[in-house]
C-alpha cells in the first residue's frame, strides 16, 4: 500500500509530508493516522530539534477527516472508539519531546485544524487562498479530535466557541491576529519561517487576559447559561443539537474522552446522516462538473434589474469580464453602483479595483459579439424573451452559448424563434445571488450537451451548485415551491394568522415562514410566476393573493403584504405551539410535488430533487429534504396523509401516483 506520508531529517529536523494517494485534497482517515501514529514512535525516540508537518498537495493542508467513512460507522460505540483513536494520535503528536510546527497553505479544515492545533505552532500562507475552519457543525457533530478543547486554550472561549458553532473559514491574517496562527509569511517563506521557530523557540500561545478571564471557574457556568441562551434564540436545539452540545462541552469543562462521546453520539443520528448525505451530494456534482472545462472568459448580461445586476457583479466577482446590457442608463448605473458596494465589502485594495475593471456598462450592447456566454435576464415575459433572443443570436459566433435566466417558462416555447435551438440553455440563478448556492442547469428538448455541460462547469466556477434539471412549467424549484406558498395564502384566506403559518414551518425546520418568504420575494412575483404556472400545475391561484397585488401591498418592497414593514423586532412575542395541522397542509404539498418532478423525469433521481429543493427553497436540510422526509415516514404513511388531507381540504391533496411505483424512492450508490 502507498503511504500517505513522507519522514526526513536535515539539521536535526524531522519533515513530515502529508499527500494522502489518488486524492485532490489531504484527508484524515483512519488508515493515515494509523500511519501517523506508526512515524510519531519513531519520532518520539530520536533526538530532534523539532518537527515540521506539511502538506504534499498544491491544493491546500487538509480538508479533514474522511466523510466518506461516516457512512460506514453504524453505532455510536463504534465511532467512539474510532474518535478516541484519533485523538490518541494527536495527544502523541502534542507530547513530542521537541517543539512541532504545522505549516499551512489553502484549506485547513476540521481535522486537519485540529491536527494543526496539536502542534506547538503554526505558520500560514497569507494568500486569500488559506482558511483555517472547523466546519464539522455543518455535519451535525462537533470537533472530536481535540477541537473544543484545544482552540478555547488557544484564542480564548468566545472567538473559540463563535468558530466552532458558526464553521466559517479565517483568512490567515485574521487567524495570525486571533492567535490561532503564530507567524504569516508568504509561500516561498514558509520553509523559513518555521525552521526560525524552531532554532528559536518562542513561548507557546496564550490569549490575553481579558478573552481567558471568561474561562475562570467561578464564571464559566455563567457564561455558558448566557451562550446557551442566545444560541437558542438563533437554533432550533432539537433540530441541530450540535451547537448546543459545543457550549456545553465548553461549560462543564468536558474531558477529550466526553468530547469523542458526545461527537460520537451525534455521527450516527439521522441529523448527522442528512447532513452528511447532502455534504457528499453537493461535492459529487462539484466534482462531475470540473469534468469538462466551461471555456468562458467573457459574459454579457442582457437586463440590469436586481437579477441581471447581481449575476453580472458576481460573475465579475469570480474573476470573468462582463459586460452588463440595459437601455435604461439610470437602471445600469445604478447596477453598477451596486456591484461596486459587493466588491469593496468582498474584496480589498487591488481585488476590488480588478473586479470594478472586468465589469462593464454596456448600453448599446458593443461588447455583444465578443461574448463567449450570452445570459438573458430580463422580465419574465415569453414575448418580450423570444424577441430579444432572436436578436441576440443574430448578433453572436456559432460558439457563443445563450443562456436565459427564466424562473418559469419552458426553454422550448423560448426557443421557438432561434434558427439553432439547441444553442439555448436555461441558467435559473435564485435571489440573492450572492447568497443561493444552486444554479439549475435547464435542458429543453433540442438543448446542446456540449453547452449543458459547459454551463454545469461554470455554475461551480461561480462557487455554486448545478442540479440538471429538464425544461417544464416552472422545473424543479419553483415547481415544488409554489403549491406550499399557495398553500399558506390559502390558510390566511381561511383566516389562520400569518403569524401562526410562518410559526408552524420555522417549527417543522424551514429557515423562514412561507408568508414572510412571499413577502420578501413580493407578492406581484408570486402572483405572475403562480398564473405562469396555473393551468400546467392545475393549482388554483387564491383571490386573496390576487386582492393583495391589486391593492398594491406588494411585501416588503412596497412596505406592506401580509406583514407591515419595517417589522419592529418584537414581532415574535411567545406563541402557544402552532397548530401541526398548518405544517402538515403546507410541507406535504411540497413533498407531493417533489414526488411529482420525479415521477415525470424533471430530475434524474430523488437525491437531485432533495440537493435542489435544500438548496433552493431551504427545505429543512436536517430532515434530508422533502423526499428524504419522505423515506423517512414511509411511502404508505405520506400516501395515508395526503388521502386523510385531500377527504378534508380537497384534491390539491391527492397522492401522486409516484408513491405507489416500487423502488421510487431508491439511492444510488455514491462515488467512494
Amino acid at each position: 500500500m502507498t503511504s500517505s506520508w513522507t519522514l526526513s531529517e536535515a539539521d536535526d529536523i524531522a519533515d513530515l509530508v502529508l499527500d494522502v494517494p489518488d486524492k485532490r485534497h489531504n484527508v484524515l482517515s483512519r488508515e493515515v493516522l494509523g500511519e501517523l501514529d506508526q512515524l510519531l514512535a519513531i519520532l518520539e525516540t530520536r533526538p530532534l530539534r523539532g518537527l515540521v508537518i506539511r502538506s504534499g498537495k498544491p491544493q491546500g493542508f487538509a480538508a479533514g477527516a474522511d466523510v466518506h467513512e461516516f457512512r460506514r460507522i453504524l453505532d455510536a460505540a463504534r465511532a467512539a472508539e474510532l474518535t478516541r483513536a484519533g485523538q490518541m494520535v494527536l495527544a502523541r503528536l502534542a507530547g513530542l519531546p521537541y517543539p512541532s510546527v504545522a505549516v499551512i497553505h489553502g484549506p485547513c479544515l476540521g481535522g486537519g485544524l485540529e491536527l494543526a492545533l496539536a502542534c506547538s505552532y503554526r505558520v500560514a500562507c497569507d494568500d486569500e487562498r488559506t482558511s483555517l475552519a472547523l466546519p464539522e457543525v455543518k455535519l451535525g457533530i462537533h470537533p472530536g479530535f481535540g477541537g473544543t478543547i484545544r482552540l478555547p486554550a488557544l484564542v480564548g472561549p468566545l472567538p473559540a466557541l463563535s468558530l466552532m458553532l458558526g464553521g466559517r473559514g479565517l483568512p490567515a491574517r485574521k487567524a495570525h491576529k486571533l492567535g490561532l496562527v503564530d507567524t504569516c509569511a508568504p509561500q516561498r517563506h514558509l520553509d523559513a519561517a518555521a525552521r526560525a521557530l524552531l532554532h528559536d523557540v518562542p513561548p507557546k500561545g496564550r490569549p490575553p487576559w481579558y478573552r481567558g478571564f471568561l474561562a475562570a471557574p467561578f464564571l464559566r457556568p455563567y457564561v455558558g447559561a448566557f451562550l446557551q441562551r442566545r444560541l437558542k434564540a438563533k437554533v432550533e436545539c432539537r433540530h441541530y443539537p450540535a451547537p448546543c452540545r459545543i457550549v456545553s462541552l465548553w461549560t462543564r469543562q468536558a474531558s477529550f474522552e466526553a468530547e469523542a462521546l458526545s461527537c460520537a453520539e451525534l455521527l450516527v443520528t439521522p441529523v448527522s446522516r442528512h447532513l452528511v448525505h447532502l455534504f457528499e451530494l453537493s461535492e459529487e456534482l462539484k466534482r462531475r462538473a470540473r469534468t469538462q472545462a466551461h471555456g468562458i472568459r467573457r459574459i454579457h448580461v442582457v437586463g440590469a434589474g436586481v437579477m441581471g445586476a447581481d449575476i453580472a457583479a458576481w460573475a465579475a466577482l469570480k474573476g470573468f469580464h462582463v459586460s452588463l446590457q440595459d437601455r435604461a442608463p439610470e437602471v445600469l448605473a445604478r447596477a453598477i453602483k451596486r456591484a461596486h458596494g459587493l466588491f469593496a465589502e468582498r474584496l480589498k485594495g487591488r481585488a476590488a479595483e480588478a473586479a470594478r475593471d472586468r465589469l462593464m456598462p454596456d448600453m448599446r450592447g458593443g461588447a455583444l459579439p465578443g461574448a463567449d456566454l450570452v445570459i438573458e435576464a430580463i422580465i419574465e415575459n415569453r414575448e418580450a424573451k423570444r424577441a430579444l433572443l432572436a436578436q441576440v443570436e443574430a448578433q453572436v459566433p456559432e460558439r457563443t452559448i445563450i443562456a436565459t435566466n427564466t424562473s418559469s417558462i419552458p426553454l422550448d416555447d423560448l426557443a421557438v424563434g432561434l434558427s439553432v435551438p439547441g444553442r439555448l440553455v436555461g441558467l435559473h440563478f435564485f435571489n440573492p445571488v450572492t447568497k443561493m448556492p444552486l444554479i439549475e442547469v435547464i435542458g429543453g428538448a433540442v438543448s446542446d450537451a456540449r453547452a449543458l455541460a459547459a454551463m454545469r462547469s461554470f455554475a461551480v466556477a461561480l462557487d455554486r451548485l448545478p442540479v440538471d434539471v429538464k425544461s417544464s412549467p416552472g422545473f424543479l424549484v419553483n415547481r415544488a415551491l409554489m403549491p406550499y406558498l399557495l398553500e399558506a395564502v390559502t390558510l390566511a384566506e381561511e383566516g389562520v394568522a400569518p403569524a401562526d403559518i410562518d410559526a408552524a414551518a420555522v417549527d417543522f425546520g424551514m429557515p423562514m415562514g412561507p408568508i414572510a418568504l412571499a413577502d420578501t420575494v413580493g407578492l406581484d412575483i408570486c402572483l405572475a410566476v403562480a398564473q405562469t404556472l396555473s393551468a400546467p400545475l392545475d393549482l388554483a391561484v387564491p383571490e386573496l393573493l390576487m386582492r393583495k397585488v391589486e391593492a398594491g401591498s406588494l411585501g416588503k418592497k412596497s412596505g406592506q403584504g401580509f406583514y407591515r414593514y419595517p417589522r419592529p423586532r418584537s414581532f415574535s412575542p411567545a406563541r402557544p405551539p402552532p397548530d401541526p395541522v398548518i405544517a402538515e397542509r403546507l410541507i406535504m404539498r411540497l413533498v407531493n410535488e417533489a414526488a411529482r418532478c420525479l415521477r415525470l423525469g424533471i430530475v434524474t433521481d430523488p437525491d437531485m430533487v432533495d440537493i435542489g429543493l435544500v438548496y433552493g427553497t431551504g427545505f429543512a436540510p436536517f430532515r434530508g429534504g422533502p423526499l428524504g422526509y419522505a423515506e423517512a415516514l414511509g411511502t404508505g404513511e405520506v400516501t395515508s396523509r395526503l388521502t386523510e388531507l385531500a377527504e378534508r381540504y380537497g384534491p390539491r391533496f391527492t397522492p401522486d401516483p409516484a408513491w405507489l411505483q416500487a423502488g421510487m424512492l431508491a439511492r444510488r450508490p455514491l462515488d467512494p
